[in-house]
């Protein structure tokens, strides 16, 4: 549907809905949204934007079907001036958690269709894959042809004893952006985020293609066939360990748009130059770079080896040998002189001006453990030195950059090392990313749009890689603080931004999205660039600036450009509306979480309001040990965990934690990384035995005695947000329990049934009830290898103690279940990562 015809469409349903006249101008006021939709139990935030002074009291949500109102709030937040409006407001809607297609009303005023499913994120991530396979250099399987076979010829190498004009084969890898170039830089971090998203959301991507891209299935996932295209040829870019290219073909490139063909404009023939890593400043026409060394793209490079080593280990050998032994030497070349590699230029002052390195040099020693796993406590070590060396990014302190002069834009080498850390040591890498979170949440928490990210060349990318930040940091704090921020800049890419379109072409394919962008594809021959992420809006001031830039037609935002920022779906515009391969691959990630994160909740079991079991589909379980009164197995389970180095999950009263004789083993738990939580305080019996529905306590003595075991909990530093699951006491609960628990921002939580683990605690005088270790142990292989998707997503529940009387304690088995578990596959995680 064309834009106008999409506004016309939705002017006239308004109509019919209002049965009163137009109380302010017509085209005044909007409502931006995420165009792509909600998740039914995710936040959900519209904005208002007004060129009047008005700001609404009230909004309403109407079925798109019936036309009917079905839901009203007045839950908005006013904030003042922004961009090209005098008002704007959050209309936050989040409580809303019906399924269907609907309408935002604010007095005459409509959105664009609102979905809220679990599925709208399904195949985003393979979407957004088509335009990587469109950048394919050598053969290109959009148009089935091949171009650019002859690269590449050798410039800078003489140090290395390699003459000018050496040819090397370097067909193959990825076109950067609109331009044929390409740079080892953006290449290795695309294709680093894409082995990233499958080895994290394997579940969320088909195969409906071959290595070369086309139709057709070969047995792996299409992600995994995208991101071997960009490692082979990073393979090409690096021969040989004393040799490293950075950059295919340079500026010359943009003397005319093109479909990709077989380029002769750099004086050898249809071969194009390749720029070798010398560590030391390069110049070609009249334009210098200020390299400084070799360590940023070479660490890039060495990275993804290991990380693709470590993914091809089960399908290639042979390959992933190879990889492993390239990441080993990029690193060495990295070592050779400490600095950063930037690219070259001929007859355009623009580059890619890379400025930071330790970044790089992090991941690349965090990511060695992928495939040395003897390295692993040094390999930290360094990554731990490098770190100290960038906490924070600094374009998340600084507020500007310029163009990918702080690259990649998100500190990956935090996540990866601190997901192997634990402690105090864990903690403080992650504070790095809360503090650069914080600089960007100090600017956006005075806009409704939560805009705090810098409108430099790029911008979306830079949106894209926040919220990556975000996410990680909630994921692996269980910190929630700063979800509303992380759901802000993925409406922004999908919506819900002054101009009110989606930045990514084709997606949704219902709404606003870049129908002009710079793109040959789109420009000469009207191929469709689906999922391509476009640069995004910039400061007006850098706008007025650039060279070149001329609007081709009308712009269409016209009514939405500010003196802050402008952004043009318009092909004259290279610096808002050109899609960039690296940013994709990033919303690739993004995407592919979101989808995983669908999946997972829908596949979730849950029993009278609380959640009993994880993804059934994923080969995932958490260990669960509950305590009141006894603590006899704490040590011993200790001590197994961490020989196992599995993580556990502990929920404990408040008796346990206020008694003196187990203070050691807490802290010992908490410093281990486990999870602990809340069991109430002095473990109530919350309901009859018999008649579930009726009620021992009040929601009075409830919400004190739920209290009290948190304020037992804060003498260790767990605080509610470090706790957001409640396991309730004796694992008796009925749906009131649930309820009164939601009201405490709490996550009803309980075991898998299905096996006997819970069982653990009984002892022979109980007669009929008591249960064997053995008969435990039975029943949970039973379990796994006769019932349906097994022990998947399984809450398994254990005690970390037990009466006297009973002398068969089942913890003592704990090694013999763990090393069963490990032989059948199962990853054992904290409740809160299984069940995020």
């Amino acid at each position: 549907m064309q834009k106008k015809t999409f506004l016309l469409a939705v002017l006239s349903f308004m109509i019919l809905l209002s049965g009163f006249k137009s109380q302010e101008p017509i085209n005044q006021s909007w409502i931006r949204i995420n165009l792509l939709g909600y998740m039914p139990s995710g936040i959900k935030i519209a904005v208002w934007c007004s060129k009047t002074a008005d700001i609404p009291s009230q909004f309403e949500i109407i079925e798109q079907e019936t036309g009917q109102v079905v839901y009203r709030s007045s839950q908005i937040e006013a904030f003042g001036a922004y961009g090209p409006f005098k008002k704007t407001a959050r209309l936050n809607f989040s409580g809303f958690n019906v399924k269907g297609r609907f309408y935002l009303r604010v007095n005459n005023t409509l959105s664009p269709m609102v979905i809220i499913n679990d599925d709208v994120y399904q195949g985003t991530a393979d979407f957004c894959l088509r335009y990587m396979r469109q950048q394919r250099s050598g053969f290109n399987p959009f148009l089935k042809d091949s171009c650019h076979t002859h690269d590449g010829f050798s410039l800078y190498g003489e140090k290395a004893g390699i003459k000018d004009s050496t040819h090397f084969d370097a067909s193959g890898g990825w076109h950067d952006a609109s331009d044929y170039l390409q740079y080892g830089t953006t290449s290795a971090n695309a294709a680093y985020h894409l082995l990233m998203a499958y080895r994290d959301f394997p579940k969320v991507f088909g195969d409906e293609k071959q290595a070369n891209g086309l139709d057709g299935k070969n047995g792996r996932a299409d992600v995994l066939d995208e991101a071997r295209w960009g490692l082979d040829w990073l393979l090409k870019m690096h021969p040989k360990k004393n040799i490293m290219f950075n950059q295919l073909a340079d500026d010359r490139d943009h003397s005319s748009m093109r479909i990709p063909k077989e380029d002769n404009q750099y004086g050898r023939g249809f071969e194009r130059p390749l720029y070798f890593i010398t560590g030391l400043p390069q110049q070609r026409g009249k334009f210098k770079n200020n390299t400084t060394g070799t360590s940023s793209t070479a660490a890039k490079y060495s990275s993804a080896f290991n990380l693709g080593s470590s993914l091809f280990a089960l399908q290639d050998k042979a390959y992933a040998r190879t990889l492993s032994e390239k990441a080993k030497t990029a690193y060495q070349y990295a070592l050779q002189k400490p600095g950063v590699t930037q690219t070259a230029s001929v007859k355009s002052p623009y580059i890619y001006a890379e400025d930071n390195w330790v970044d790089d040099m992090e991941l690349a020693a965090a990511t060695q453990s992928f495939t040395r796993p003897n390295s692993h406590t040094k390999a930290l070590k360094i990554a731990s030195f490098y770190a100290e060396q960038e906490k924070t990014t600094p374009w998340l302190l600084k507020d500007t950059a310029a163009h990918y002069q702080y690259y990649p834009f998100i500190n990956i080498g935090h996540y990866e090392l601190a997901k192997q850390l634990e402690g105090d040591e864990k903690s403080k890498i992650l504070g790095y990313y809360k503090a650069g979170i914080e600089q960007v949440w100090a600017r956006a928490k005075k806009n409704a749009f939560y805009r705090g990210v810098p409108f430099i060349w790029c911008s979306n990318n830079l949106t894209v890689a926040f919220a990556m930040q975000c996410m990680w940091y909630g994921s692996l704090t269980q910190d929630k603080s700063y979800a509303a921020l992380e759901q802000a800049n993925l409406d922004w890419i999908l919506g819900c931004n002054p101009w009110g379109t989606s930045m990514v072409y084709g997606l949704p394919s219902w709404a606003d999205t870049p129908k002009d962008p710079h793109s040959a594809f789109t420009h000469l021959k009207n191929y469709p660039i689906d999922g391509g992420l476009v640069d995004g809006p910039v400061y007006t001031n850098i706008y007025n600036s650039l060279i070149g830039i001329k609007l081709a037609g009308a712009d269409e935002y016209a009514d939405f450009q500010s003196d802050l920022a402008v952004y043009h779906d318009d092909y004259g515009d290279y610096s808002t509306n050109e899609p960039t391969m690296d940013g994709t691959a990033s919303l690739i990630y993004l995407l592919a979480a979101k989808e995983a994160e669908a999946r997972a909740k829908t596949n979730q079991s849950t029993s009278l309001g609380a959640i009993i079991r994880g993804d059934s589909t994923q080969k995932k379980i958490a260990l669960v040990f509950t305590g009141d009164e006894f603590a006899d197995g704490a040590v011993q389970i200790t001590k197994t965990l961490q020989k196992e180095k599995v993580k556990a999950s502990f929920f404990l009263t408040g008796n346990f934690y206020r008694k003196p004789a187990f203070e050691n083993a807490i802290r010992q738990l908490k410093d281990d990384g486990h999870y602990l939580g809340a069991h109430s305080n002095e473990h109530l019996l919350y309901c009859d035995w018999k008649k579930r529905d009726s009620l021992l306590v009040s929601k009075a003595a409830f919400d004190e005695d739920l209290i009290k075991n948190y304020e037992a909990m804060a003498r260790f530093g767990i605080g509610k947000k470090d706790a957001k699951f409640f396991l309730p006491p004796y694992e008796w609960y009925n749906e009131t329990i649930a309820e009164w628990t939601k009201a405490q921002d709490l996550t009803l939580v309980n075991f898998t049934p299905g096996t006997r683990s819970n069982a653990d605690y009984t002892y022979p005088e109980m007669g009929k009830s008591y249960r064997s270790s053995d008969e435990i142990y039975r029943s949970i292989v039973s379990y796994n290898e006769t019932k349906l998707n097994g022990l998947n997503g399984f809450v398994l529940l254990l005690h970390v103690g037990t009466d006297p009387n009973r002398n068969d304690k089942f913890y003592k088995r704990l090694p013999e279940l763990i090393e069963y578990l490990k032989k059948e596959g199962y990853e054992m995680l904290r409740i809160d990562n299984l069940l995020r």
